[in-house]
């Protein structure tokens, strides 16, 4: 029996049954069973599991195995396993251009963290800063863990850093080599030399001192959302560190790139995901320990434990095959 992952009212998730759409399969359409999905544990959570609009039905990004594919599918055959950013239910129909082909030998679960490298990936192919320059990441949750790994990829010089010792332990373990207990702010070698600060936190604490450690110049990106406040700091003191340091504070919103490939423009969401499974596949981005496999039966308990912080590992995975 089909089934998805349900909010059926705050802070409480179930599994129940799902129903197919009874419409014939468009003709660019594909069709399939979930091999697993990805918790986003902020846009899920914060916008949704904590929420006031009742029933959601939940979702981030998932693997499947192709069943059926429409007439026009002609790239795409049953049994090929895709990547698509699909919902947490036991089937997915999604058009084929949305779907990307994940490499072979790559587990589902480590395919699935492909949707949140392409949060920083974004950012990557934005930025002015160029291999070589230095990149400040603060937050090391499973986006700012993978940020980090993607711009180290690339050839940046990369510091890192997070209050919480465990993700700093973490982010060694994944092979990010300057992790930092503490941000440099007495530090010669590193205040004023940051030409990019990937801010993956929400915390807006860490927003300003990244205004203040940039170059001149330098940019300040928003990849973490500010879901609540947490300090009583004033917009004064941002605005002054953004105004007397030439600071380019923006938005990390990972839309702003095409989702497909176009003509005269840099990039694309869909081409991100692609270089993101394949570096995956490769072995260059390192995921062991990065995230918890769960049955989808114990989905209430699972999105408690991320919110309330008491996973071993920043992220978890629903494993579809175990139903």
């Amino acid at each position: 029996m089909d089934c998805a992952v349900t909010f059926t009212a705050k802070e409480t998730a179930e599994l129940l049954p799902s129903t197919r759409p009874a419409d014939p399969l468009g003709a660019d359409e594909i069709e399939g069973r979930t091999l697993a999905s990805l918790i986003s544990a902020g846009t899920e959570i914060e916008g949704a599991y904590r929420g006031s609009k009742f029933p959601t039905h939940p979702g981030y990004a998932a693997i499947m195995e192709v069943q059926s594919v429409g007439s026009n599918v002609k790239t795409l055959q049953p049994g090929a396993r895709v990547f698509v950013s699909g919902g947490h239910r036991s089937w997915q129909r999604v058009a084929q251009n949305s779907a990307v082909v994940v490499p072979d030998g790559l587990a589902p679960d480590r395919a699935v963290l492909a949707r949140l490298m392409g949060v920083s990936m974004s950012t990557l192919v934005t930025t002015a800063a160029r291999p070589r320059d230095l990149v400040l990441i603060t937050g090391l949750g499973l986006v700012g863990n993978l940020a980090a790994q993607t711009f180290q990829r690339c050839g940046y010089d990369v510091i890192v850093f997070d209050p919480v010792e465990a993700r700093r332990e973490a982010a060694k373990k994944s092979g990010i080599k300057r992790v930092l207990e503490a941000l440099p702010h007495d530090d010669a070698s590193i205040k004023g030399r940051v030409a990019l600060h990937v801010e993956c936190s929400g915390h807006e604490q860490s927003v300003l001192e990244g205004c203040k450690l940039v170059k001149r110049r330098g940019e300040v990106v928003l990849v973490g959302v500010p879901w609540r406040r947490r300090t009583e700091m004033y917009g004064f003191d941002l605005l002054h560190a953004v105004f007397h340091n030439y600071v380019v504070l923006r938005s990390g919103w990972e839309w702003e790139i095409p989702y497909s490939p176009t003509d005269f423009r840099c990039r694309s969401i869909m081409e991100n995901y692609q270089a993101a499974l394949r570096w995956l596949a490769e072995g260059s981005i390192n995921t062991d320990g990065l995230v918890a496999l769960r049955s989808p039966k114990e989905c209430q308990n699972a999105y408690q434990d991320l919110m309330q912080q008491r996973t071993e590992r920043p992220g978890i995975v629903f494993d579809w095959t175990q139903l």
